[in-house]
């Protein structure tokens, strides 16, 4: 196995990976920095826009555009002009906004929110209390609620069959499932799958499943991305990394075998980030022996 930083401290909270395999490139964004990247690592480069506003997370859609979740409203994103086109939007509470967001198998956007705390000195800190929720992008352009009463609405997974979602709360500290219906979209019978002790770190970001159905998840404060069997809640292994905030993690490369992992600089003191220089890159994980699961494009064609 060999974990290596692929884009250098790129920003304060990294989150939101996708790989699009359209064009053999990585979109992730930063959330505070308000700014989409993508990196080829065809060139080692990366391209960005910034669209004015917190941006929780961003995909690759079948007509070739991006869609985003800024801070209150989901849209059409131009990389030239950073013009953001409104598709939907939310009259949220103060001090609320978008966070993770993902397509299930046929291609419709799950979005959630949560709530946050700003510091004396202006930086953002999520908070615990019950401001979230978890939404889906519908017909004629409407969000709907499907979750309510999230603290920080994350990571998102379907089985192979497409019968189970998984969904993070990440104050709930652990993984949920849903019945899912594939024809509809419809989520029932919610029960816990996975707990993660609150001494360990939160569940955070991009949740993602591999070919076996087995999740990986991004363990905020733990420096680690956990792979779990969500069918007995078994921690089956542990992928350590250089840094201890780790945000979300996604399957990409031709042969979707390498795990990216976005990382951050939020919460950590000053002596922290002298020690933890690498904290707000983007890294890769080979030689896993294991396959990932392809993410969806948001179907707006």
């Amino acid at each position: 196995m060999s974990v290596e930083v692929v884009q250098e401290n790129v920003g304060f909270l990294l989150e939101g990976p996708h790989w699009d395999d359209v064009t053999n490139t990585l979109l992730y964004v930063d959330i505070l920095g308000n700014t989409i990247y993508r990196y080829d690592p065809s060139s080692g480069q990366s391209k960005s826009v910034n669209i004015g506003e917190t941006v929780g997370a961003a995909v690759p859609t079948a007509s070739g555009r991006t869609l985003a979740s800024g801070a209150s409203r989901v849209g059409f994103v131009d990389w030239e002009s950073g013009n953001f086109e409104t598709v939907a939007s939310l009259d949220l509470p103060p001090f609320t906004r978008f966070n993770d967001s993902k397509c299930d198998p046929v291609g419709r956007y799950w979005t959630g929110t949560m709530g946050y705390e700003v510091t004396p000195s202006g930086a953002e800190l999520p908070a615990k209390s019950k401001r979230g929720c978890l939404y889906r992008l519908d017909g004629e352009n409407k969000l709907s609620t499907h979750v309510q009463n999230v603290t920080i609405s994350n990571g998102l997974a379907w089985t192979s069959d497409h019968a189970t979602m998984y969904y993070i709360d990440s104050f709930s500290f652990g993984v949920d499932a849903f019945d899912y219906d594939i024809k509809t979209g419809d989520i029932s019978n919610r029960r816990r799958v996975i707990t993660i002790p609150e001494s360990t770190g939160f569940p955070d970001g991009y949740m993602c499943i591999d070919s076996d159905d087995m999740l990986w998840v991004a363990v905020f404060g733990a420096g680690s991305v956990n792979r779990y069997n969500p069918r007995t809640g078994e921690l089956l292994r542990t992928v350590k990394l250089p840094v201890t905030i780790i945000t979300s993690c996604c399957w990409g490369g031709a042969g979707l075998d390498e795990l990216y992992v976005t990382t951050a600089k939020v919460s950590l003191t000053e002596q922290q980030l002298k020690t933890q220089d690498k904290a707000g890159s983007l890294f890769r994980v080979t030689g896993l022996g294991v396959k990932g699961v392809k993410g969806q494009p948001y179907m707006d064609a």
